[in-house]
């Protein structure tokens, strides 16, 4: 196991600048999830740290020892793709061996750590099978099974999941979180899959046009959202957002926003008359029984089982509802909507900084 340490890492191609100047530093046996969109630089970052990608300007470490000019192979890093990557023509046991044989590792210890990895991803009875054979989750379980049997310092994983369906993709989340818990090695995982963020990681990394918008934990992030932008990308259904202007009396403070007062706790930023962004999750929205709170249209019902989903309209806004149970609303309907006490978010519209 070991530490990793970014500092003020910076990578352009040509003149596009990817990174722009990121540092955080990754405890031993953390697991550490990068989180962004499409463009935003985690796996440009990922690759750096991997020695597949040069770095502009800064220093990765990895246990204090800086490894910028070190090969990938002398690194002690192991990479699960987002593509399995393994070789046709060689069964389950000799693609897991296949880095310890490069390296003219000992027989019997390779056997012994592909051995001991096969049992931890239920791979025995596929050892001598070829990849044409597996299902694609299967596929996913030997690459991670040659990553574990050159027992790095280090795991890397870039989206190894977006090749599986909706019900593959569930249970090998658990599976790879079951497996950090059990070795306890630290892992840098990279998706745009905010759901998987969210279940796998210790700490988040949110990243946004090659910056950190936000570190911290899963919950931190889900409850404490440091901007609008963290707010609206972490959670799902996203955040409810409105744009009012903030009003400050007697020690109160609430929104103005599409005809309507939004509950705030009193902020100790923020002034009267402020423009502001008021957020709400879905979860923390109600529907009042007594007929008291912001009207609202209902314009889609989505009953999932377990919860139901509505669609509503606050003047020329729509907002989400998410409601544990089932509803008799329907489509049309007036309902009143009621904010959960403290649930409310208030970001400043020119900044997007969270007001606190």
């Amino acid at each position: 196991m070991a530490s990793v340490s970014f500092r003020k890492i910076e990578k352009s191609f040509g003149k596009v600048k990817i990174i722009r100047g990121i540092s955080f530093d990754i405890s031993d046996g953390e697991f550490v999830v990068l989180v962004g969109p499409s463009g935003c630089g985690k796996s440009t970052l990922l690759r750096m740290l991997a020695g597949l990608e040069e770095i502009s300007c800064g220093e990765i470490a990895i246990d204090d020892k800086i490894i910028n000019d070190l090969d990938s192979k002398d690194r002690d890093i192991a990479m699960v793709f987002q593509s399995y990557a393994l070789y046709p023509h060689m069964t389950v046991r000799d693609n897991m061996a296949f880095s310890l044989k490069l390296r003219k590792a000992d027989a019997e210890l390779t056997e012994q750590r592909v051995s001991n990895a096969a049992r931890i991803l239920n791979l025995d009875p596929l050892l001598d099978r070829f990849p044409r054979e597996l299902s694609g989750g299967q596929r996913q379980r030997v690459a991670m099974g040659r990553a574990i049997v050159r027992d790095p310092k280090v795991f890397l994983f870039d989206e190894p999941l977006s090749n599986l369906d909706a019900k593959l993709r569930v249970s090998m989340r658990a599976e790879i979180k079951a497996l950090h818990q059990r070795l306890k090695t630290t892992t840098v995982y990279v998706t745009h899959d905010q759901i998987e963020a969210m279940t796998l990681a210790d700490r988040i990394v949110v990243m946004h046009d090659g910056i950190i918008e936000q570190i911290g934990t899963p919950l931190e992030l889900f409850d404490r959202p440091g901007n609008l932008f963290v707010a609206q990308f972490i959670g799902s259904p996203s955040m409810n957002v409105l744009k009012g202007t903030l009003r400050q009396a007697d020690g109160r403070a609430w929104v103005e926003s599409q005809g309507h007062a939004w509950q705030v706790h009193t902020l100790a930023q923020g002034r009267d008359g402020q423009a502001v962004v008021y957020g709400v999750r879905p979860g923390d929205l109600t529907l009042s029984s007594t007929g008291q709170g912001i009207p609202a249209k209902v314009i889609v019902v989505e009953p999932t089982g377990a919860e139901t989903e509505l669609l509503l309209e606050v003047g020329d806004t729509r907002v989400v509802v998410v409601m544990h149970g089932r509803t008799s609303v329907q489509p049309d309907d007036i309902v009143h909507l009621e904010v959960a006490h403290g649930k409310a978010h208030v970001f400043d519209e020119a900044s997007g900084r969270r007001l606190e």
